[in-house]
């Protein structure tokens, strides 16, 4: 079981910057911050380290404790010999997995508008599976259209989110194609609102978020992107994500033990959200921002595509396929 190490630096919280910033060179600015700051590390030379300070974790990080923070690290885990391409939780962090001589540990950094270390995290790296051990079944009952799925950018608008490269989003379709009835002006014209969301396999409910309400079609809310949730852990770094679920119909509580099949919830509207559909993802740790995407295949599947259905085990959707349980 991995174990996080209390080696947090700052507890200063800024809000995000505002701005969207060419994606290229966001990451240059990072990985030029944390070069230095690992090379300075590497060399125990701590006065250097604090180099890209900001003025704010100056004051919360005196050089003592930055000095004894870096020696806990480099003691335990060595020097640091790489560093893997970064993933973005959000506009202004960037977090770092550093291959070290006995381990990896993850760098977090935070940077401020004038791109100075506003806060700074060293912890021992969550595993990352080759492939899930847990075996899943779809997330509902009845013919489901997979609206985004896959392993490439073109088939999956998720695949650029680090926790969500594998993710799916699914509705359901009549025979033409369409995702609702009449005007599609009200959520209850939508084939999928209100259908049940199943347990995608035997596990533990960590986290549970109610009380978001259903937008209108057409409208979105990103205050509360995920909508209503539910974050289910199904063994050590294999925790699955269904989300936007209806407002007021989560069944489960944090805590509870669900089995594969139950009902969790019901398919909702709620969130970062145009129309009712169903997100599903998993990752290797049930804290969101922090997650690694794990390609998710499913048990017994029929699967159609192009008029033509066929039964597979084992298979991961990807966009256009029309599947249901087999």
């Amino acid at each position: 079981m991995a174990r996080h190490y209390a080696w947090v630096i700052c507890c200063w919280l800024l809000p995000v910057m505002t701005g969207t910033l060419v994606a290229q060179e966001n990451t240059k600015r990072f990985e030029k911050v944390t070069q230095r700051l690992v090379q300075a590390i590497n060399a125990q030379d701590y006065p250097a380290a604090r180099q890209d300070f900001s003025p704010a974790l100056s004051k919360v990080l005196t050089p003592e404790k930055s000095k004894q923070i870096f020696t806990d690290a480099m003691n335990r885990f060595g020097k640091i010999e790489k560093l893997d391409s970064p993933r973005q939780p959000a506009p202004n962090q960037t977090v770092f997995l550093a291959r070290c001589a006995r381990g990896d540990i993850d760098i977090t950094i935070v940077l401020d508008e004038q791109g100075k270390l506003a806060a700074l995290w060293l912890s021992s790296a969550v595993p990352v599976p080759d492939k899930p051990a847990t075996s899943f079944r779809l997330p509902f009952e009845g013919r489901w259209l997979v609206l985004w799925g896959g392993d490439r950018r073109e088939l999956n608008r998720h695949h650029d989110s680090p926790g969500q490269r594998f993710a799916f989003d699914f509705l359901v379709v009549d025979e033409a194609g369409r995702s609702h009835q009449g005007e599609g002006h009200q959520n209850e014209d939508y084939y999928a609102f209100g259908l049940p969301v199943l347990a995608p396999a035997d596990g533990v409910v960590t986290d549970v978020v109610t009380g978001v309400r259903d937008n209108k079609p057409g409208s979105m809310n990103p205050a509360f992107a995920a909508g209503n949730t539910v974050v289910i852990r199904h063994r050590e770094h294999e925790v699955s994500f269904l989300i936007h679920l209806q407002h007021g119909s989560i069944r489960v509580k944090c805590g509870e033990r669900v089995k594969k099949g139950q009902v969790l919830g019901l398919c909702g509207n709620s969130g970062y959200s145009s129309e009712p559909h169903l997100h599903f993802h998993v990752q290797n740790t049930p804290i969101v921002q922090d997650g690694t995407g794990l390609r998710c295949a499913f048990e017994k599947v029929t699967v159609t595509r192009d008029g033509k259905s066929e039964s597979k085990t084992g298979y991961a959707p990807v966009k256009g396929d029309i599947v249901s349980p087999d």
